[in-house]
C-alpha cells in the first residue's frame, strides 16, 4: 500500500457515503458500528475490516470487487474485468450476441 492510497482511502469512503446521501450515523447504524468508527475511517485513523467492507459495498450499491478496485489503484483493472464478466453473465443469449457484435465493431 503506498502513501497516496493511505491518504485517499478515507476520503473515498466518505465520498461514497455522500454520493449515496447517507450520514455517518446512518452508515454506522447499517454496519452495526459507532459513528466514531466511521469518522475514524473517513479521517484515515483506521481501516475497515473485510467484513465491514463487504457490508459497506452492499450499502453503497457496489460489489466488493468494485469497491476494492476503487480503493486500490493496482487492483482497478482486475476489478473492472470482474465487474464486466458479472454483468455479461446476467445477459440473455440474444443480448450477449449483440454485445459481441458491438465489441467486434470496436476492433481495428
Amino acid at each position: 500500500m503506498d502513501y497516496t492510497f493511505k491518504e485517499s482511502y478515507g476520503e473515498h469512503i466518505k465520498e461514497l457515503r455522500i454520493q449515496n446521501g447517507l450520514t455517518q450515523n446512518q452508515v454506522a447504524e447499517a454496519l452495526n458500528v459507532t459513528p466514531g468508527y466511521i469518522s475514524n475511517v473517513e479521517n484515515n485513523r483506521t481501516a475497515m475490516s473485510l467484513r465491514i467492507l463487504i457490508y459497506y459495498a452492499k450499502l453503497t450499491g457496489l460489489s466488493l470487487d468494485s469497491l476494492v478496485g476503487q480503493l486500490e489503484p493496482e487492483y482497478q483493472t482486475t476489478a473492472l474485468d470482474n465487474e464486466l464478466m458479472n454483468k455479461i453473465s446476467k445477459l440473455t443469449p440474444d443480448k450477449k450476441r449483440k454485445l459481441l457484435k458491438t465489441l467486434e465493431l470496436w476492433e481495428i
